[in-house]
């Protein structure tokens, strides 16, 4: 199997060993997207809670004095520390980094089970108030700083969020009812244009159900915003003209994707997992959760070309779709423009047999236990790579893996499940450069 570098891949039955760090955040819960690396060489992420009484935590990893620094709670940072309310449980989305700043925004992490589902509380405990609504934020990276830019209206939390760093637009959609945002920095101006499908995650299986898009992109050239849907549609809009529209010739219901009945939860259906724009290229690259085909977006033809299933080398053998019902977020462009980095699933076999999960699942979890593999796709050269399983040093998996960032030297980060003192928590794991 090649690789990018010249130097030596793994192969299937060889392991990578990650580190894991303990940030000091002993309820640390499961994050989605919440890392990236900043210009300074440090690496910023959010540790998500799942309880009413604490919010989630943001902190900052330095590769030179290989430490952790504790940035701030998210509900305090929104200024709502004395407001007894459900907090800012987590951070679901990547940080953008526009002239000298971070910007982000905040997300509900405590669910109340209605009808068998994790939903927005409708009933808060005893002595507390309603979720309030999530917050852009923004975080100066010279003086330390945080700034409460605005909050989102309705008392739903941002699922999902892009930023336009040249023309100082944030955009994104809420949950559960799937609202498009629209913050204009400059202008210090939110708008909302209401849903985007139907009635989003706060809607009935079966009837007006429908998964959110978790990840959206800005075209460079015009400031156009993108999105798609669970029926497969993609939308665009831009600031200008405030006109949101779905685009006519193109779409995501591709039969390599499979088959899915959009209004039943358990899958991302038609939508892209994630996606990001091409600087150079002026095409966006996408992957299909479910089935882990990359493809090629050109939002100017309206076309989507297909490059390769980019799953783990196992998973590609065996012809299924990984464990995770949604498919995975730790899809990112690396540092040299040129090569794409994946953590994704990889199945388990134990005695010539592959280990099976639940057939079906009503939310974004793993159907059962899988390897954690990290995958390159070289773009120049069409070069696809398995760097092969990742554990830990204590032999344990890497568990719900829905992050990525890559640091300056190469090597990648994400957010993942381990034992901390008997008790499993999220925490930050750092995987050694996979070319060296």
């Amino acid at each position: 199997m090649n690789n990018t570098s010249g130097m030596e891949a793994l192969t299937d039955t060889e392991k990578r060993i990650a580190t894991h760090y303990f940030s000091g955040f002993e309820r640390a819960h499961d994050t989605y997207n919440a890392i990236s690396a900043a210009s300074d060489g440090k690496i910023y992420y959010a540790l998500s809670s799942d309880n009413h009484e604490i919010g989630g935590q943001m902190y900052v990893y330095d590769p030179a004095s290989d430490s952790i620094r504790f940035l701030g709670d998210l509900t305090t940072i929104c200024g709502e520390q004395d407001l007894k309310a459900i907090p800012q449980g987590k951070s679901h989305v990547r940080f953008y980094e526009r002239n000298g700043k971070l910007y982000f925004s905040t997300h509900v992490g405590f669910y109340q089970l209605i009808d068998g589902m994790d939903r927005l509380p409708e009933t808060a405990p005893e002595g507390y108030q309603l979720y309030p609504g999530g917050h852009f934020l923004s975080y100066d990276l010279e003086t330390g700083t945080f700034q409460d830019l605005a909050k989102v209206p309705g008392g739903e939390g941002m699922v999902s969020m892009t930023m336009d760093k040249d023309r100082g637009h944030l955009y994104g959609i809420t949950w559960p009812h799937g609202n498009f945002i629209h913050y204009d920095l400059d202008k210090n101006e939110l708008k909302s244009l209401g849903p985007i499908s139907h009635d989003g995650e706060a809607g009935t299986p079966g009837d007006d159900f429908r998964s959110l898009c978790r990840s959206l992109f800005v075209d460079a050239r015009n400031g156009d915003v993108y999105f798609s849907v669970a029926e497969g549609d993609i939308f665009t809009y831009n600031p200008e003209t405030e006109l949101l529209r779905k685009l006519e010739n193109v779409d995501l219901r591709l039969d390599y994707f499979g088959k899915y009945d959009p209004t039943r939860p358990g899958s991302m259906s038609y939508n892209w997992r994630k996606i990001f724009w091409h600087p150079t290229e002026n095409v966006a690259y996408g992957i299909h959760g479910n089935s882990g085909y990359l493809f090629r977006f050109d939002p100017k033809a309206e076309t989507i070309e297909i490059v390769e299933r980019i799953t783990s080398s196992p998973s590609r053998k065996s012809g299924m779709f990984d464990q995770f019902s949604y498919g995975y977020l730790g899809f990112q462009l690396g540092p040299d423009q040129e090569t794409i980095y994946y953590l994704t699933g990889g199945p388990i076999y134990e005695n010539g047999k592959r280990l099976k999960g639940e057939v079906q699942i009503a939310k974004g979890a793993a159907k059962g236990l899988e390897n954690l593999h990290l995958v390159t796709y070289h773009l120049p050269t069409n070069t696809y790579t398995d760097h092969g399983p990742i554990f830990y040093g204590d032999g344990e998996r890497p568990t719900y893996v829905n992050s990525i960032a890559v640091g300056a030297d190469g090597s990648v980060y994400s957010l993942a499940r381990f034992n901390h003192e008997g008790k499993v928590i999220q925490d930050l794991i750092k995987i050694p450069n996979p070319f060296k």
